[in-house]
């Protein structure tokens, strides 16, 4: 059998379309219906008369109310051209973009879960033109799946092949518009999900870097790629120092994303790809090692935004760096004691090979640098302490200047994605001073996700920053709010509607 190869997506084929249609009229296998706390019982009794039978019972058993994330599953017995009715509760009725998004989303996770092949989603009270666009991401992002590896019987045999929007009255062009760029959003996301849930003997370095160039020309986006010899030969001593101890040579991708029009801003953003990190010397225990597959989530964000941003077509300049390198224990690999230069021009002492993810960012972000952007955002999966700080679902973010913090904070608060603001605490630095070098590259355990910000701070020089550690909810247990249980592309959403607001 032949597999599709690194960040191959089955999550390309979901047909998607917008209709104007009466809902108990329409033919599906299931029908999504949103209710509010108030309008609960107008629901129930609606599809009570259309089907001619009674729900009391079953509304009973569920204390179904309306309340938001409520769920209440209807079989039609025939009575209907749909197999089965889902009311989905919106509570007080006032969503928001993120909330319309998460409706989307639960609808499709239903669908997929009762094996439904179609679904059709009536949109709710007054949600129409532009807002159209996130209950398409939504549908796109609830019905992910990752199948590439699953063969014969573990492949399901039912899976959800279109999804269809409903409408009152006329469809507009404005209406079709928002949905077909609500699909390439939600698409856009999918492709960083599939790179995180690849396995690392497939998604190596030089994998990864093909990903990228593979979404730069499918979205006629210019890139140019850096082998091992292109970064010794440009000064990255840091980043090639990382990936020497492993057979699958480091590699970095810059993609470029120009508007149609006179950019008013340049953008960087930098993402950490690791594409497995097992320690290097200062090796990691064997439990949850493997989850360090994903310890190029940064990368693959910044891969999914670039294809986002081809779709959305803002007008600002944006620039995608992918540092793509496999941390392994070989005999050349580097060791705590070593010393090396940097893009930069710093010299940094190897304290810990287990930090090797900001080794990596220092000559990103220098590159970055140099491009004389307006603007730098790095993400990366970078310590462990912003998880034991904040938890598994929300990411910590540094920035350089209060209004630039306030700009991030509420563009992820309207992506719906949690980030919370920490800060670079210039006590802190003192920790870096290394006795034979410029830098240490790591200071003491406390504040470590403070100390790696600061460390990470010195190689962007004057340009205004963002660095973003994603290292818990870019890998999800469980299935929840927008996100699959893996791969959740955490971030691509922030940082699109940050873009939004720049532009």
């Amino acid at each position: 059998m032949n597999l599709p190869g690194p960040g191959d997506s089955s999550n390309m084929s979901l047909k998607l379309q917008i209709a104007a249609s009466d809902p108990l009229k329409t033919e599906a296998d299931l029908l999504v219906l949103s209710c509010t706390e108030k309008g609960s019982a107008a629901a129930v009794a609606a599809i009570e008369k259309a089907t001619g039978g009674s729900l009391k019972e079953l509304v009973a058993r569920d204390d179904f109310k309306g309340k938001k994330d409520q769920r209440l599953l209807i079989p039609t017995m025939g009575k209907l051209p749909a197999a089965h009715v889902a009311l989905v509760g919106l509570g007080d009725g006032k969503t928001t973009d993120a909330g319309l998004r998460v409706f989307a989303a639960a609808a499709a996770r239903l669908a997929v879960s009762e094996k439904a092949r179609t679904l059709a989603i009536a949109a709710p009270e007054g949600v129409g033109g532009e807002r159209l666009r996130f209950l398409a991401e939504g549908v796109v992002l609830g019905a992910y799946r990752y199948d590439r590896f699953l063969t014969g019987e573990r492949r399901a045999k039912r899976v959800l092949g279109a999804a269809t929007l409903l409408l009152k009255g006329k469809v507009s062009p404005a209406d079709k518009a928002a949905v077909t760029l609500g699909q390439a959003v939600g698409q856009a996301v999918t492709v960083t999900r599939d790179l995180q849930n690849d396995p690392p003997n497939e998604l190596t370095p030089a994998a990864l870097a093909q990903a990228a160039v593979k979404v730069a020309k499918e979205h006629k986006l210019k890139a140019e790629v850096f082998d091992r010899k292109k970064l010794e030969a440009a000064g990255m001593k840091l980043f090639v120092a990382v990936g020497q101890g492993s057979v699958n040579q480091p590699h970095m991708v810059h993609v470029t994303y120009a508007p149609p029009k006179k950019a008013k801003k340049k953008i960087v953003f930098v993402g950490k790809g690791l594409t497995f990190d097992s320690g290097g010397l200062c090796i990691k225990p064997a439990q949850g090692m493997g989850d360090m597959k994903t310890d190029m989530s940064g990368a693959a964000n910044v891969v999914g935004l670039m294809a986002a941003v081809a779709a959305l077509r803002p007008d600002v300049e944006v620039h995608g760096i992918i540092g793509c390198a496999e941390n392994m224990p070989d005999g050349a690999a580097y060791r705590p004691g070593d010393v090396f230069g940097s893009l930069d021009g710093k010299t940094v002492e190897i304290i810990n090979t287990d930090a090797e993810g900001r080794l990596v960012l220092a000559d990103c972000l220098a590159y970055a640098r140099n491009l004389k952007p307006d603007l730098i955002l790095d993400n990366a999966t970078l310590t462990g302490a912003c998880i034991i700080a904040l938890g598994n679902n929300c990411s910590g973010f540094f920035a350089t200047s209060d209004e630039l913090a306030e700009q991030f904070a509420s563009a992820a608060k309207e992506a719906g994605e949690q980030f919370w603001r920490l800060p670079l605490l210039e006590d802190l630095k003192d920790s870096l001073k290394s006795d034979v070098a410029d830098l240490k590259h790591t200071g003491d355990r406390a504040g470590g996700s403070i100390t790696a910000a600061l460390f990470l701070r010195e190689f962007v020089g004057s340009v205004p920053w963002i660095h973003c550690d994603i290292a818990g909810p870019s890998l999800s247990t469980r299935a929840y709010n927008i996100y699959p249980k893996g791969g959740t592309g955490h971030g691509v959403l922030t940082f699109l509607r940050f873009l939004e607001t720049l532009a």
